[in-house]
Formats: C-alpha cells, structure tokens, sequence
C-alpha cells in the first residue's frame, strides 16, 4: 500500500475523454522524507514514519529538531505513520524522499482529512431535524429537538442518555476519511495529484493520501 502526505490546493473541473466535465481536487503531495522507519523488533510493530513541509528549527522542541537530523532532514509541521504488516520488509530507508510516482500504478485513492469545523450547531443543521410546524398551535419550538424522555434513562447502566442520541452539539472538525476517488492525472513536475470529487478540509489543509483498500 503507497501512502503519501500533501496539502489541499483547491477544486477545479476537468473533461474526460468522452466530454464529460469531472468536479476534481487538486492535492499538493510530497515529497515526503522518511524520518524513521520502525521495526517489529526495536519498536513492536512495523510501519514508515514521513514527515512533510519544512518548519524552522526554531519552531519546534529539540526533540523534534534532533529527530529529523537522524534523516538528515529539517523538521516537518506534518508527520505521520503508515503502518505495515509484521511479516513483511520495506524498501523504504531512513532519509528517502518518496514523490507522487508512488502512485503511477494506482487508479483510485482514499483520502484522510479534516473536516471543517462548523462550532456549535442545532438538531437541524447538525442532523437534518425537519423541526416543529410552523402553523399556530406551535410557540417558539420551532428550531427545537423535541423531547429526549424514551432516551432519557439507559436502564442499568445509570440515568445518562444513551450513547448516540442526537442532540445539538459541536459540529465538524473531526477526521473523515473518503474512499475510492478516481486518480484522474499524476503531474510528478510539481508533485500535484489531481483526483475526482471533493476531499475533506479547507484548501490549504492537510491530508493523508493512500492506495485505495477496498476499490
């Protein structure tokens, strides 16, 4: 399974072979470097660790700083893992730098992002409540999420609502992960991925791109 780390540049449109205008993102990714790459017999499992966009030493604890020097890098605002199974060996080498061609043989891609975050919401914003009527008969409820008393009490467990129950709440800001995005063109000259349809994040946000594993 390829992974790699970018940035969201933005949407634009596109047309396929056959004329049909396509709705795609475009994703800044890579290069990445490979700050560490962990072993089942010093860490307890293995994986790859990359790092991407270059920060000031400055900006970061000296053991972020003293990390990266290990690969001979400078430290990264956005590192992560890419797990592997045990019983398998990497080609990847502490201090690679691995680019968008790790894709080259890849039609679709999942992409793991933020989301925006919306702040505190109601029932109908959050969860598309159809709220109360708004003829007479119905005062300043109108907005409102209704009685909760058949999820009020969660028999033997205490008098808490049950896990779950929709009520309004914080909105968004969370991780999402959308699956199976066709890979419309690789540019391995400015390391841009161009894949179909709208990833999670604001422009500018970053995210984590990796082989689809259920296309």
């Amino acid at each position: 399974m390829a992974m790699l780390l970018g940035k969201k540049v933005g949407m634009t449109q596109v047309y396929d072979e056959a004329g049909k205008m396509l709705p795609v993102t475009v994703i800044q990714a890579g290069p990445c470097t490979v700050t560490q790459v962990k072993t089942v017999e010093v860490d307890g499992y293995s994986a790859v660790q990359m790092g991407y966009d270059d920060i000031k030493p400055s900006r970061r604890k000296k053991p972020a700083v003293g990390h990266a020097d290990k690969a001979n890098t400078a430290p990264k605002r956005f590192i992560k893992e890419m797990p592997l199974p045990n019983d398998t060996e990497t080609e990847y080498k502490i201090g690679d730098s691995v680019t968008v061609s790790v894709f080259a043989e890849n039609k679709y891609v999942d992409v793991i992002g933020t989301g925006k975050g919306k702040g505190y919401a109601g029932v109908m914003k959050r969860h598309g409540f159809h709220g109360f009527p708004a003829s007479h008969g119905c005062e300043r409820k109108h907005r409102a999420g209704g009685s909760i008393s058949s999820f009020a009490s969660d028999a033997g467990h205490g008098g808490n609502l049950k896990k779950g129950k929709k009520m309004a709440g914080r909105m968004g800001g969370g991780r999402i992960t959308t699956k199976n995005h066709d890979l419309v063109s690789i540019d391995e000259e400015k390391d841009l991925l161009v894949v179909k349809g709208s990833v999670p994040g604001p422009a500018g946000g970053y995210v984590i791109i990796r082989s689809a594993q259920k296309s």
